[in-house]
């Protein structure tokens, strides 16, 4: 850790990036189930003590930095508490107040998973709840959607030829571990091959519906114990051959809305029909 007096002749710019860095490293220390020594909690308090010097934090930010402070005093809980101890709240707090204060808005990978590495064994699984993500583009939708569908229960992810790669780093950063623990594979929908698309391995059997506008309310929709929901891209939504595929099958479901968009990001509006489904399946009256 960098000494405190140097600290304080270094440019401000550059000091509250390195004092990012510092409460950054702490943070993730916590997270990750570890803890910090009394020396190390003392050299916090006293670069805490620092930035409440600096008079061009707003007032705000001075009441942030002071809330945070007094997370590190005598009364603080046991840093070795993890996520659940105050010290690690003190420690997010500073660390976001910094990036706003030096003008980054913070993006999926400026935020740390308190749950760690993920177990696979923890999941209740719904066998035959499967889902294909058809030509989603954004990787952050696609790694947030692959976070949805770890907690809500679904068995396999299948992916078109031309979706966003999980392996993206926006992606699986914003999946937050979830990548590792759902089987996925790339694989075009039936009667697609034909088109020159081959899949390693198999494709969908079904039954398919689909999620997209014009279907039937979410709240009347009859969901299947097993089946495979089909979601089209941000931009255009489910394709013609894939509503085909669903239409024939068991159809459309619709989220409705009240809004002047009329209409809902694709990852917001997956996570509202998997837990809906997934409340049919464990309640099917």
């Amino acid at each position: 850790m960098i000494p405190l007096h140097k600290l304080a002749k270094l440019p401000r710019s550059q000091r509250l990036r390195k004092i990012t860095k510092v409460f950054t490293g702490a943070e993730i220390r916590l997270s990750a189930g570890g803890d910090l020594q009394e020396a190390e909690l003392r050299s916090l308090s006293a670069i805490l003590e620092l930035l409440l010097a600096d008079q061009e934090f707003s007032a705000a930010g001075q009441n942030d930095l002071q809330d945070a402070l007094s997370r590190f005093g005598a009364d603080a809980l046991p840093p070795a508490s993890g996520a659940d101890g105050g010290v690690i709240w003190g420690l997010n707090t500073v660390r976001h107040l910094l990036l706003a204060e030096t003008g980054r808005s913070p993006a999926d990978w400026d935020f740390i998973d308190h749950q760690g590495k993920l177990n696979a064994a923890r999941r209740r699984i719904f066998p035959g709840m499967q889902v294909y993500f058809e030509d989603i583009r954004s990787p952050f939708n696609v790694g947030a959607m692959f976070r949805s569908a770890e907690s809500f229960g679904v068995e396999q992810i299948f992916l078109s030829p031309l979706c966003a790669d999980p392996l993206h780093p926006r992606a699986f950063r914003t999946a937050m571990g979830c990548v590792d623990i759902i089987p996925w594979e790339r694989t075009p929908l039936p009667g697609e091959a034909v088109a020159g698309r081959t899949s390693e391995r198999h494709v969908p059997e079904g039954p398919f519906f689909a999620l997209e506008t014009g279907g039937t309310p979410l709240e009347r929709f009859k969901f299947p114990q097993k089946g495979v929901m089909i979601v089209g891209s941000e931009e255009l939504g489910t394709s013609p051959e894939a509503l085909t595929l669903a239409d024939s099958s068991l159809g459309r479901v619709s989220i409705p809305t009240y809004g002047a968009k009329g209409s809902i990001n694709v990852s917001t509006a997956f996570g509202i029909v998997l837990q809906t489904w997934a409340a049919k399946i464990v309640n099917p009256s």
